[in-house]
């Protein structure tokens, strides 16, 4: 249980973790709870007009002063400067905080057109399977176009997927995916299409699957194992009848249950067997399926705990060259990774810019703040660092409500610095 002591503000020194019993509006600091770094900090609060702040001495550096060794200073000696200097930097990290959030929403844009493109197109294919894959085919083409005119990638969580959605939101999400981490292997952009569009229709031979079948809870008969085990051959099936499929990209929706020691499915093919396309969605589709399993939400993985799990239960099945690559691009904190700050702080992992992969943006939890004026700070312009990842289950409650936690997550990429 946290040590929180009312503390008069004359006792405070550097090193002591406050929060201010004031709204945020009413000072110039970016949270109400943070750790005092300079004396103009202490200067600024005591101008405030407060006489008591709150001191939690268990993520405080050291005590805050004795009562008889309270600093007595005139807090009021040359303060303008210092007032207009802080509420400037905060009127900074306010448009900030708007540009972060202008470069979400233009993401969430794209994302939702995209979402939308994809469920245009599978309605279409059954009855018109070449203007789907045209269709699809338009909607990678724009995807890698602006996966590579862009050095500056940020990849930012999506919002939740509807009700019985789920399977648009994970094929978009194994296609983008593939896409980023094809073009992080260095693959020209031919090779980023091809697998892109393989990865967009992987799982559409689930169409022919019957729904009580889908929608079964395990343990399925062996004749249902079978039946859900022919979906990839499904989906090939379906987009034969379009003739113009590439056939590189048909290899993508066949192998994408393939592990390279032979134990996958439908032909239990071997390493030497599978193609670079078909190995690297076998790793793109696995870590999903381990954020989203079809049945049992109880058992979904973090990003976080689901990079871990591959890297350590999949040696020999998947490509372990691509596992290692995955975990540098989505950095070792993805987004939608709930976590603990190195100022006792939790929030939730909004963005990771894909060159700075370390210092990640993350929307933070503060009792004072509104939800939807919820800081997203930049870890390095806060000098703060992520202590651990944790379960979004171990929050409190109001905590847990205020970050929102995911149940699906979806990620899509934006530009940094467009908005």
């Amino acid at each position: 249980m946290s040590k929180t002591f009312k503390v008069n503000v004359n006792q405070l020194q550097v090193g002591n973790f406050v929060r201010l019993p004031v709204a945020w509006k009413d000072h110039p600091f970016l949270f109400n709870s943070f750790r005092l770094k300079q004396d103009d900090q202490i200067q600024l609060i005591r101008s405030l007009g407060i006489e008591h702040v709150f001191v939690d001495m268990d993520k405080s550096d050291v005590p805050p002063l004795p009562a008889t060794e309270a600093e007595t200073t005139n807090t009021e000696t040359n303060l303008s400067p210092l007032r207009e200097s802080l509420n400037e930097k905060k009127q900074e990290q306010i448009e900030q905080l708007k540009k972060m959030r202008r470069e979400l929403g233009k993401t969430e844009q794209e994302f939702d057109r995209s979402l939308a493109k994809m469920r245009n197109l599978i309605s279409k294919l059954r009855n018109r399977p070449l203007n789907a894959v045209q269709e699809a085919e338009e909607l990678i083409q724009d995807i890698a176009t602006q996966l590579f005119s862009s050095d500056n990638l940020v990849l930012h969580l999506m919002g939740d997927a509807k009700k019985d959605e789920g399977i648009y939101y994970h094929s978009l999400n194994v296609s983008v995916l593939c896409m980023l981490l094809a073009k992080e292997l260095g693959w020209d952009k031919q090779d980023v299409e091809t697998i892109g569009l393989g990865a967009l229709f992987h799982d559409v031979g689930k169409l022919r699957v019957p729904a009580q079948i889908l929608k079964k809870a395990p343990p399925l008969t062996p004749p249902e194992l079978n039946f859900i085990k022919q979906h990839p051959n499904f989906g090939a099936d379906l987009l034969r009848l379009a003739e113009s499929f590439p056939e590189r990209a048909m290899a993508v929706i066949i192998n994408h249950h393939e592990f390279l020691d032979g134990s996958g499915y439908p032909k239990g093919l071997k390493q030497h067997e599978l193609c670079n396309l078909s190995q690297l969605i076998g790793v793109i589709n696995e870590y999903d399926n381990l954020c989203h399993p079809d049945h049992n939400g109880a058992k979904a993985r973090t990003p976080y705990a689901a990079l871990a799990y591959l890297f350590k239960h999949y040696k020999g099945k998947l490509n372990q060259e691509f596992i290692g690559k995955l975990v540098r691009m989505l950095g070792i904190y993805p987004p939608g990774s709930i976590v603990e700050l190195s100022s006792g702080q939790f929030g939730i992992v909004m963005a990771v810019n894909l060159s700075k992969l370390l210092l990640p943006r993350i929307m933070v939890y503060d009792a004072l703040v509104p939800k939807d004026q919820a800081p997203i700070i930049d870890l390095e312009s806060e000098g703060l660092s992520i202590v651990r990842c944790l379960p979004p289950a171990a929050l409190p409650e109001k905590i847990f409500n205020y970050l929102n936690p995911r149940e699906r997550v979806t990620y899509f990429f934006g530009q940094e610095g467009k908005s």
